[in-house]
């Protein structure tokens, strides 16, 4: 029986031989060597069949139809590798198992090459090396295994493999060898038989699952790595059986991969289960996360995508979304220099291209919002080539719609000067808030702005807005969307009552430049030499060191020849200041508009005026284009259709108004080509009689423009009234000064501070209004009297129309005098109404000649700094960022001020106060106080300021050495 079993490779070998069931068996030439990691049911070659390891030796004990314990478990593992193992199984113990032969097995040791490409070793030292490292276990003892099968005698047979000429080559193949198992008594043992009987896979597992010993104690070590050709595997590379039962195992005594499976097959399955089912839901989660972070990327991408197809660039430096028409000016480093929203009353919709009849020919950018308004955006001419200008215009399509621009003026945004003094005297706009008001002058104590405006806006960063003159402009500020400039076109009944388009229109400029020192100076009107005379140089010369003496009379009878008289003479008397313009007011005549002196108060007005020319003094009178309804002049110039009319009214009905002291009175028409040499030959008159050397014009505000008013010419608003009599008596009047104006006066005429309440609320405002005037463009300013222009009583306000209908103050505060007094020296014209000398204080006069003497030093700044001006547009008296716009602690200071970048006052503004916080942009200052010097761009903390003193610095060359 025994000659019948043959090594696999030996089957091959014997195929010619296969009709001779019985015929001669073949020796044994190869031995197989176990390797260490297998047990003796893995004692097979690389091919999966069974090696039996038998020489020559060991069949001649075998003559007999019993085996051996060894010959039994050989024969068990041969079964069950050969019938219960799987593919994966099988090739799990092909890696495991290694053949060692030199010629029937080469094909073996091929295809392992191919599976693990590992230089092979000779036999001997793969033997060597794999022996070495082999593992003997204990084994049950012949009892032991008896006892085990008398427990299943009832299903334990005896194995009897059979086979045919045909199954020993399907060996080589690696196809199943199927077992024919007879019943057998128990005390039998077994014995290997070969024959062409099988039967099925299923029923040759079931027979085989109860042949094994008891189970061995299971280890709770860690499964140890193993090296197979100097390769390290660990446990799980080579757990084949995992899903195996422990009593399915069929092991060998002597085999360390039998120990491995059990170390693997004693965790509970349902452990293991569940160790998949969480690498199973990680996975899910992980998936599920990928596929999440997918959708939001495409759909962040889309957005994004049409984001940026509507936020398209314009221009370079534009940003603008078209949807919700969010706003962006960019500087050349991509930063925002302006931001906002454009087109805030409208609903947000997409718009769409205009019409090809609706573009323009200058390549403006047009987009429409369906029957709403049109935007156009293109670039405009710029002063110089680091500034660059974009033009917006808004064109409304129907009624009731009014076209808003909104800038954001946050302190982080920079800060915002110009537009004019509001109601609450705001140098830096953005403190207080307002709503939207119609930007025209105004009484600043009644309405919301002064009696000075320019439709231009400069932000610290660099920008500056100009609003186009034709545009019905109204402003607010903080009051829409958070802390935010507006701009309105908006049609009313009065401002802009006059349409100049059927529907409301927004046009404005848009400027940006390197610095905001540079963009205002390339914005500013360069010169102002066009059409000066020598005489007109002589006048602004005469301002500037000689004082203006405004003669103090509220009422008529106040104002008479011998007041003027008197007057001139304590002038004199004084001794320490200079002879200059002797200013009287309106009241020289005696009705509003008579043009002709008041022969009862001024029988003898000639003769006094020639001896104040022969004293030094020049006499101005004011002039005003107002004629009261009770003036002789009224019925002629109604007569003549002088007057502006009511509107509607076909020129039939004058349009009355209140000015001053007088309650009802017309205006001239000075659009009328009639209107102006009727008034200069008015003046020529007067000219002819009494000596005048110049003429101080009293416009009003525009809210002394009748409120239905209609010209000649249509107006653009009320204060375009000023800038037609300026134009239309340029060459025929010498004109000193303006009470209000909103372009800039031509020289050698002065803008005049608007009246001032005798306060120290209204000495603090001088300077914010100075500061404010000129950044807008009004490089020569007249401030008002020292010591105020009126007492203001804060509980009439809301009844008054306007403050000339308030008295002149009583001789103000001997302080707030001499504060005031100390702050005039250094403005650009020196102007009382109350003299010194009427304080009786040895004291007030003492401070009075010492500030007549600082004013001789001042004098040749200001001439200097008056030619800047005339050159460049730039104002006399400066804020502090022009001497440094990078300087960001200048920005906000409002009581301080430079003449021109060569001095620095810093007076006292505070009722009983001498010490203040006085700051010098960067240089070397020498101190006007002590003459010690000091450096700049720092603070000078409680720095002390006696009454009798006033600081200021004088700019030293930047080499001075201390």
């Amino acid at each position: 029986m025994h000659n019948s079993v043959l090594p696999p490779k030996q089957h091959e070998a014997s195929q010619p031989q296969a009709g001779q069931q019985g015929g001669m068996r073949n020796p044994i030439e190869e031995e197989q060597i176990p390797f260490v990691d297998s047990d003796h049911e893995d004692d097979c070659g690389g091919d999966g069949r069974p090696t039996a390891a038998i020489n020559s030796s060991s069949q001649a004990s075998y003559d007999d139809d019993t085996m051996t314990e060894s010959q039994e478990d050989l024969a068990r593992a041969y079964i069950h590798r050969n019938t219960g193992s799987t593919l994966a199984e099988r090739r799990m113990q092909e890696k495991l198992t290694v053949s060692i032969d030199t010629k029937t097995y080469e094909s073996n040791l091929v295809e392992e090459a191919k599976d693990e490409p590992t230089e092979l070793k000779s036999i001997d030292e793969r033997s060597r090396g794999l022996r070495r490292n082999s593992i003997s276990l204990p084994s049950l003892n012949v009892n032991e295994l008896d006892a085990l099968r008398l427990e299943q005698e009832e299903f334990t047979i005896p194995v009897i493999l059979t086979e045919d000429a045909s199954s020993t080559s399907s060996l080589s193949e690696g196809t199943t060898v199927t077992p024919v198992t007879p019943v057998t008594p128990g005390k039998v043992k077994p014995m290997l038989h070969f024959n062409d009987e099988s039967s099925s896979d299923e029923e040759d597992r079931r027979q085989t699952k109860y042949l094994f010993r008891t189970k061995r104690r299971t280890s709770i070590a860690p499964l140890p790595a193993l090296r197979l050709n100097d390769k390290e595997m660990m446990s799980n590379d080579f757990d084949t059986h995992s899903v195996m039962s422990n009593q399915a195992s069929i092991t060998s005594v002597n085999s360390l991969a039998s120990l491995l499976k059990e170390k693997m097959q004693n965790v509970p399955a349902i452990i293991r289960k569940k160790k998949r089912e969480t690498k199973d839901y990680k996975l899910r989660v992980f998936v599920g996360m990928l596929f999440l972070i997918i959708v939001f990327l495409v759909g962040y991408a889309y957005v994004m995508y049409n984001q940026k197809l509507l936020n398209k660039s314009y221009f370079e430096n534009i940003k603008f979304h078209k949807k919700t028409r969010d706003f962006r000016l960019l500087d050349g480093k991509g930063a925002d220099l302006l931001t906002g929203v454009l087109g805030t009353g409208f609903s947000i919709e997409q718009p769409y291209n205009c019409l090809p009849e609706n573009l323009k020919t200058d390549g403006s950018v047009c987009y429409e919002w369906t029957s709403k308004a049109r935007l156009y955006m293109n670039l405009a001419k710029s002063p110089g080539p680091e500034i660059k200008c974009y033009s917006f215009q808004w064109e409304t399509l129907q009624d009731g719609l009014q076209p808003t621009d909104c800038f954001d003026i946050a302190e982080e945004r920079g800060y915002w000067y110009g537009g004019g003094m509001t109601k609450v005297a705001e140098y830096v706009l953005g403190k207080e808030s307002f709503p939207a008001s119609p930007f025209v002058t105004g009484d600043k104590n009644v309405n919301q702005w002064g009696n000075a405006l320019k439709r231009y806006f400069l932000n610290s960063r660099g920008v500056a807005i100009q609003v186009d003159e034709k545009t019905p402009l109204y402003v607010s500020i903080n009051s829409y969307s958070g802390r935010r400039l507006c701009l309105h076109g908006r049609n009313d009944k009065f401002a802009f009552v006059n349409n100049q388009t059927a529907f409301p229109q927004l046009k404005y400029t848009v400027c940006s430049g390197p610095d905001m020192k540079s963009l205002h100076n390339g914005l500013m009107q360069k010169s102002l030499w066009d059409g000066l005379t020598e005489k007109d140089n002589d006048v602004i010369k005469s301002l500037l060191r000689e004082p203006i003496w405004q003669i103090p009379a509220s009422k008529q009878e106040d104002l008479t020849e011998t007041a003027i008289y008197n007057y001139t003479d304590s002038i004199i008397a004084l001794g320490y200041l200079r002879l200059g313009h002797v200013l009287v007011n309106e009241f020289w005549q005696r009705n509003i508009g008579d043009f002709r002196l008041d022969s009862d108060r001024f029988p003898s007005l000639d003769e006094t005026v020639n001896i104040l020319h022969r004293r030094g003094f020049r006499v101005s009178f004011t002039i005003q284009p107002f004629i009261s309804t009770e003036s002789s002049n009224f019925q002629e110039a109604v007569s003549k259709k002088l007057l502006i009319y009511e509107r509607e009214s076909e020129r039939s009905i004058p349009a009355l108004t209140r000015y001053k002291s007088t309650t009802s009175a017309g205006v001239l028409d000075v659009t009328n080509n009639a209107t102006i040499p009727w008034l200069a030959e008015k003046l020529k008159t007067i000219s002819e009689t009494v000596e005048i050397d110049s003429y101080f014009v009293d416009f009003g505000t525009a809210f002394n423009i009748p409120r239905y008013y209609q010209c000649a010419q249509t107006l653009v608003n009320p204060d375009e009234y000023k800038n037609y009599f300026m134009e239309r008596f340029e060459g025929t009047l010498s004109i000193f000064g303006v009470s209000s104006a909103v372009s800039v006066p031509r020289p050698p005429a002065f803008l005049s501070l608007p009246p001032m309440n005798s306060s120290w609320e209204g000495l603090k405002s001088i300077i914010p209004t100075m500061l404010s005037y000129g950044i807008t463009g009004f490089p020569f300013i007249m401030p008002g009297p020292v010591g105020g222009d009126f007492v203001l009583p804060t509980q009439k306000l809301k009844h008054m129309y306007s403050y000339y209908s308030l008295d002149l103050p009583p001789l103000p505060d001997k302080e707030l005098y001499i504060r005031w007094l100390q702050l005039a020296t250094f403005l650009p014209v020196l102007r009382f109404t109350h003299l010194p000398s009427e304080y009786r204080d040895d004291a007030v006069t003492s401070i009075a000649k010492e500030l007549a003497e600082i004013r001789l030093r001042v004098l040749p700044l200001l001439e200097r700094f008056s030619s800047v001006a005339m050159d460049e547009g730039l104002p006399i008296i400066r804020p502090l960022w022009m001497l440094d716009s990078t300087d960001v602690n200048c920005f906000p200071i409002v009581d301080e001020f430079s003449i021109g970048d060569g001095m620095i006052v810093a007076p006292v503004l505070g009722q009983g106060e001498t010490v203040r916080e006085v700051y010098l942009p960067q240089g070397v200052w020498k101190d006007g106080i002590d003459e010690s010097l000091r450096k700049g761009s720092r603070w000078i903390h409680n720095y002390h300021v006696p009454q009798n003193k006033v600081a200021y610095f004088t700019k030293m060359p930047d080499n001075t050495r201390f």
